[in-house]
């Protein structure tokens, strides 16, 4: 009975490897993601400790006070979707 004839192994083709640079943080993002957080919190407590006498950070704007302490608190979350 014949032998059917064996197929050659190709040789390994060689890919070149390209060297993928490690994702690194920008050096401002953690100081301003922590910034931004912290004074959003100081805010909104600022805001309920004041509320009954001196209405603080800024009395003419009432309870806008309490968006303005969260929209600090979501711009540094948003950062956080930066992070590597």
């Amino acid at each position: 009975m014949p032998e059917s004839k064996r197929r050659k192994k190709k040789a390994p083709s060689t890919v070149p490897t390209v060297s993928k640079k490690e994702e690194v943080n920008p050096p401002w993002l953690l100081p301003t993601m922590l910034t931004l957080m912290l004074v959003g919190l100081s805010w909104i407590v600022i805001f309920y400790l004041t509320s009954g006498k001196m209405d603080l950070p800024i009395p003419s704007i009432g309870q806008w006070n309490l968006a303005i302490g969260f929209a600090f608190i979501i711009a540094g979350f948003s950062l956080t979707t930066r992070w590597k």
